[in-house]
């Protein structure tokens, strides 16, 4: 009893306890991006071993279009980048500054989902849907699922810009932030892998 109540009103205390709860969140978010790793992984092996089974139809040679990825690759990238100078600025403890570039990072991350859905709309209207073959099954689903992922990451990002202008840059919200800047680094790495072996070696 004496030694809890010596505790809670011990800051140096609070602040451990904080600093203890915060590598907790971001090393159980480290074994959440390890499981998706092997998701992605999964689907990748699937893709590798149908992405020959066309059934007469299209194959990447005939549909995709690297000009119009490499825009789509470029503002994933950049998008990592000016959330590298977010979190620089929220580190500094610079609220306006780590909100503006989190929505320029928003801006890139939805210009990426917006060229991605015109791609697949297009793939459809032609008659090139996930239905058509089994290679175009494996594909809309790999790059699908990765879509789906960035998707998920610029909710989370509009969730975390409200939060810091309502609450200022917490322990708690500067942790949740860490967790988003390694799940969206993560989605920068597996992109640059689909653009490899999906779409560059399609194409040739």
């Amino acid at each position: 009893m004496t030694t809890y109540a010596i505790n809670a009103n011990d800051p140096a205390a609070h602040a451990h306890e904080h600093h203890d709860s915060g590598s907790q969140t971001v090393f159980g978010f480290w074994l959440y991006l390890m499981t998706d790793c092997i998701l992605f992984a999964s689907v990748f092996s699937v893709y590798a071993v149908l992405v020959k089974n066309t059934a007469g139809s299209v194959s990447g040679k005939d549909i995709f279009d690297l000009k119009y990825v490499l825009i789509e690759t470029f503002a994933l990238l950049f998008s990592s980048i000016t959330y590298g100078f977010a979190m620089v600025l929220g580190n500094k403890g610079n609220k306006a500054g780590l909100i503006s570039w989190l929505g320029v990072t928003f801006l890139f991350g939805a210009l990426f989902i917006g060229m991605e859905v015109n791609e697949f709309h297009h793939l459809i209207g032609e008659g090139h849907g996930p239905s058509a073959s089994a290679f175009l099954s494996s594909f809309f689903a790999l790059v699908g699922m990765h879509g789906l992922h960035v998707t998920a990451g610029l909710l989370w990002m509009v969730i975390l810009m409200l939060e810091v202008g309502k609450t200022g840059l917490s322990t708690r919200v500067m942790t949740r932030l860490n967790c988003l800047s390694l799940f969206w680094h993560f989605l920068d790495i597996v992109w640059i892998c689909v653009f490899t072996v999906v779409y560059l070696k399609g194409a040739m």
